[in-house]
């Protein structure tokens, strides 16, 4: 159900376009600064579970995702077993990609093993941009980039640390999800929604 930004003279960013989960999506959530491990452990997965798809597939798998996948609870997925796993391939309502099911269950080990280092996942990703979201100023779409030497820095140490899925496209489309960056082009509403929060 759309909340913020749902009149429809509102400028938004273009990729939005006028598919209502689109919108949703872009209105509530993209760029918005995310602080829940829970939360952030979600979007981790998902991005990953969108390499090589479009991203309205999988917004519109995510609630069978959570369902599937305990709510995205960390502690949960990381004591998956193989019969698990089995039944997740199985799964229908989602995405039955063995390698991204297994990286999901490795990355929740190795997402706890950060808690556990850090305090949070929250305190360790968002280190990265000294805890306050980097604000561009794009004025046309096509003027946002796939990937930055920062996601590129991001995506080294989190390989090093062993998680999969974890590229630097799908590391700064995870950026951009969350809020470390705020890619909204300067027109769209959300973009000064986000700066008058900072």
């Amino acid at each position: 159900m759309l909340r913020r930004g749902s009149v429809i003279d509102k400028k938004r960013c273009i990729w939005a376009g006028d598919i209502p989960i689109y919108i949703d999506y872009h209105d509530n959530e993209w760029g918005r600064p995310l602080h829940d491990d829970i939360r952030l452990f979600e979007m981790l997965i998902l991005e990953g579970m969108q390499a090589g798809l479009s991203w309205i597939t999988i917004l519109n798998k995510r609630e069978a995702f959570r369902e599937a996948f305990d709510g995205f609870d960390p502690y949960k997925v990381a004591l998956y077993n193989d019969a698990k796993i089995q039944e997740l391939i199985t799964n229908e309502k989602i995405i039955r990609n063995r390698l991204k099911i297994n990286a999901a269950v490795s990355n929740a080990k190795l997402f706890l093993k950060v808690i556990e280092d850090y305090g949070s996942f929250d305190k360790f990703i968002w280190g990265y941009v000294d805890y306050m979201p980097i604000i561009n100023h794009w004025e046309k779409q096509d003027d946002v980039p796939a990937s930055t030497t920062l996601s590129d820095r991001i995506s080294k140490d989190l390989k090093k640390m062993g998680f999969k899925f974890v590229g630097s496209t799908i590391i700064y489309s995870f950026m951009q999800a969350v809020g470390m960056v705020n890619d909204h082009i300067t027109e769209c509403f959300v973009y000064e929604e986000i700066v008058s929060c900072q």
